[in-house]
């Protein structure tokens, strides 16, 4: 007869955000602060959630790759709904840039890529380092909600 496995005890979820002054791109020179929040939690590893706040609430909340946010930190990134790209120096942007694109529009906001990169590094790779996303994941309950 089989040995019968105890149910392994799933590890606590663990979280972060931060609440950022991001800017919404209007024009070459014309931009508008808002308010944004980025999370991450230990239990969907991959993902990051970037949630307006206050007047742009209505914007909603999008999540996409952690690793796709910390290489736009590095280069220009992304080839679907968000788009990242790195501070540029020699044209005097600082900040990180995403560009998010949705069916009712597309918005591109600007970061501060020092808070964004220092939150990445102190908070969510620590939760869940780099690399180790995988063991992060709770399989059996993935596989049991797609078979239903």
């Amino acid at each position: 007869m089989p040995a019968l496995s105890s149910p392994q005890p799933h590890p606590e979820v663990t979280s972060t955000d931060i609440v950022l002054d991001a800017q919404i791109v209007l024009g070459e020179h014309e931009c508008v602060d808002v308010p944004v929040r980025l999370a991450y939690r230990s239990d969907d590893p991959l993902a990051v959630a970037l949630e307006f706040l206050g007047p742009a609430a209505e914007a909603g909340t999008w999540q996409f790759s952690r690793d796709l946010l910390w290489e736009g930190l590095q280069k220009p990134t992304g080839i679907g709904d968000v788009r990242i790209w790195p501070p540029c120096p020699c044209h005097g942007r600082t900040a990180l840039r995403i560009m998010l694109l949705g069916d009712d529009g597309s918005v591109l906001l600007d970061l501060p890529s020092r808070q964004v990169r220092r939150w990445l590094r102190r908070e969510s790779f620590t939760l869940v380092p780099p690399g180790t996303e995988g063991s992060a994941i709770d399989w059996d309950a993935e596989l049991s909600g797609l078979a239903g």
